[in-house]
């Protein structure tokens, strides 16, 4: 029998308050996925990071979901660094990860906000606005109104990304059964949709992230998501520019976080995608294996 420690951390929190939470598991050199994937069901989180020595970099992280490995999380992985931060185990710096996704470059701030690295972008084919619609309940035309594609990027994770007319995003209903088919069929971890505001400000998108095909009905930060959506905004409204994302999800859970990114560019192509954020500890949680 062996006692494992899982720190339960809050990621992309907003004054302290909201994000979503993931375990941390720290020395995990010796733990096999098997015994990965079952310390992430006890959890119960949508994803468990576990965090191991690296013989050419400064860390090896790997994600598990309740069900499965990921090659990437980006709550997880804030968490995973906000953790080995506030352990006193790293100072305020830049490191590296190696990810299934490739190895990703994370910036630790004085404050203790972590900015991570994401891939670069993989655009992976558009949808058509007649077979999204239902997964989301909302009715085709409206989604056309908005005049932007629904298009599958990842920056790690590939995910569909999908814009909703202001005013709708609180209000989709999600096909759980129908959007785990339709994930599967088209290789995709899940549903990005977001809104823009009226009004200029602060935020530049609303969000809402479904995974149902692995086993997250909905979830309040998703950050890999974000860094695909200000690829997505960078293509499609931005004219291919650099600028600062403010993007806020969880709102319709009652649980608001709030994630910032960034997008370096050549006027042609993404050269670096940054999404960053504030973690907080929850609670210790002792698990035997």
């Amino acid at each position: 029998m062996r006692n494992i420690t899982a720190h339960l951390v809050n990621s992309f929190t907003k004054n302290g308050a909201g994000g979503n939470p993931a375990g941390v598991v720290l020395n995990a050199d010796n733990l096999s996925n098997d015994e990965k994937l079952a310390i992430a069901k006890i959890v119960g989180f949508s994803e468990t990071a576990f965090v191991s020595q690296d013989e050419e970099v400064d860390f090896a992280v790997s994600f598990f979901t309740m069900t499965d490995e990921v090659d990437f999380c980006g709550h997880a992985t804030l968490a995973a660094f906000a953790t080995l931060y506030n352990e006193g185990i790293v100072q305020a710096g830049q490191y590296t990860q190696r990810t299934k996704a490739g190895l990703l470059a994370v910036t630790i701030a004085v404050d203790g906000k972590i900015t991570m690295e994401q891939a670069l972008p993989q655009y992976l084919g558009e949808l058509s606005y007649q077979s999204v619609a239902p997964l989301i309940g909302v009715d085709a035309a409206r989604l056309e109104s908005t005049q932007l594609s629904i298009e599958i990027i990842s920056t790690g994770l590939p995910d569909i990304i999908v814009a909703v007319p202001n005013g709708t995003l609180d209000k989709l209903v999600l096909n759980e059964s129908l959007t785990r088919e339709f994930c599967r069929q088209h290789n995709v971890v899940g549903i990005h949709a977001f809104e823009l505001p009226q009004q200029s400000g602060e935020v530049t998108a609303n969000c809402r992230n479904f995974a149902p095909l692995f086993g997250i009905a909905e979830e309040s930060a998703t950050g890999s998501a974000s860094g695909a959506l200000a690829c997505y905004l960078t293509k499609h409204i931005h004219n291919n520019r650099a600028g600062d994302f403010v993007f806020e999800q969880g709102r319709a859970m009652g649980c608001t976080s709030r994630i910032t990114a960034s997008i370096e560019s050549n006027e042609q192509n993404i050269t670096k995608v940054l999404v960053g954020g504030y973690a907080q500890l929850i609670k210790l949680q002792e698990i035997s294996l």
